[in-house]
């Protein structure tokens, strides 16, 4: 499988100079195709692109911001493409972020995301430690060789499509007043003819967070397929998550973040993390803002799901919404024609032909 490897050029040579002997590494005896400009995204539907983003110590790459801008007002540029990325920082802040943001404008370009697709090194490559020390070697060697791993996991990609697929919405919302639901109940009615729908609520009784149980205790429960503190999490949503081949996120937007049970799902799924990873999962969302903020929920998303749970990212992955009074959503201009299409995307990620 051929790879373009997208580079945008920093604003300082030296800037570039890690970066590009991690590469050289990662992609050792492959042919690769590289792309250094804003303008030369054209005409790359259908292939497997890894972008490589050097930041400078404020976070900022100004040839990577022109790329942004491509991806963000044209939505079809980069369809049935999928990537990864490796972002490398002067500093130790923004690494993560800019990945989360390229995330989110890549996937709404049409672009999918492996599981775990970013590979990220701060000014210090202190974030190596862990694997440093797991592999016996110095913070470069472990950078380099999670680029390399990440290479070969992109060039394997094959996201397995189902006859029937099953499909998982986890909410902590109320059918009667919420205008996530509401386009919900549109979406699920147009997936039901081809998809295995199960809906579970998790606002009924107490879901406890993650109290943060020490790795060996974690590992422990999360190999028999529980957690330490039981409940819902344990007896209905962990096997509802092993059975799905996909989840969609219900997702109001409460004070720029996600709802507090859902966090604690998201927290709580270490657990069963610990056992198995879920790359063969694709994780989707619908998000709802009564006024604004709509893509720091999405972005939330991306960092939990699909960068740290191992969530495979689909193109188009969420609906992003704005109404605030109830019953609001279904009367949006357009609204009908966007659930179709997000309908119509779950449809093409999931479904063998």
């Amino acid at each position: 499988m051929s790879l373009v490897v997208i580079h945008p050029t920093p604003d300082a040579a030296w800037a570039d100079m890690r970066l590009q002997g991690v590469l050289r590494y990662a992609l050792e005896g492959r042919e690769v195709r590289l792309l250094r400009r804003a303008e030369e995204l054209d005409g790359l539907s259908g292939q497997t692109l890894l972008f490589a983003v050097p930041l400078g110590e404020a976070g900022i790459n100004l040839e990577y911001t022109r790329m942004l801008l491509q991806l963000r007002t044209r939505p079809h540029l980069l369809q049935g493409c999928t990537a990864a990325l490796i972002v490398d920082g002067a500093g130790e802040l923004y690494t993560k972020s800019v990945g989360a943001e390229l995330a989110l404008a890549l996937s709404r370009s049409g672009c999918a995301l492996l599981g775990r697709p970013l590979v990220e090194g701060t000014g210090s490559l202190a974030n190596f430690a862990v694997q440093a020390k797991n592999l016996g070697t110095d913070l470069m060697g472990a950078y380099r060789a999670a680029a390399r791993e990440l290479v070969e996991r992109l060039l394997g990609e094959t996201f397995p499509k189902r006859a029937r697929p099953k499909l998982l919405a986890l909410h902590a919302s109320s059918h009667h007043t919420s205008n996530t639901m509401a386009l919900w109940a549109r979406v699920r009615g147009s997936l039901e003819d081809c998809c295995d729908i199960r809906e579970i609520g998790l606002r009924n009784g107490t879901l406890s967070d993650c109290s943060g149980c020490p790795y060996t205790m974690c590992l422990h429960f999360g190999e028999r397929g529980g957690c330490f503190y039981g409940g819902v999490m344990q007896e209905e949503v962990y096997p509802a998550v092993r059975e799905a081949d996909a989840l969609v996120l219900l997702c109001p937007n409460y004070n720029d973040a996600l709802s507090a049970n859902l966090t604690a799902f998201i927290n709580r799924l270490t657990a069963l993390f610990r056992q198995t990873r879920f790359y063969d999962k694709a994780v989707f969302a619908l998000v709802v803002s009564g006024y604004s903020g709509g893509d720091i929920l999405a972005r939330q998303v991306i960092s939990a799901m699909n960068m740290n749970k191992s969530f495979y990212l689909p193109g188009h992955f969420a609906l992003i919404e704005t109404a605030n009074f109830p019953s609001q959503a279904m009367a949006l201009p357009g609204i009908e024609e966007r659930l179709e299409a997000f309908s119509k995307h779950i449809r093409t990620t999931l479904l063998a032909q």
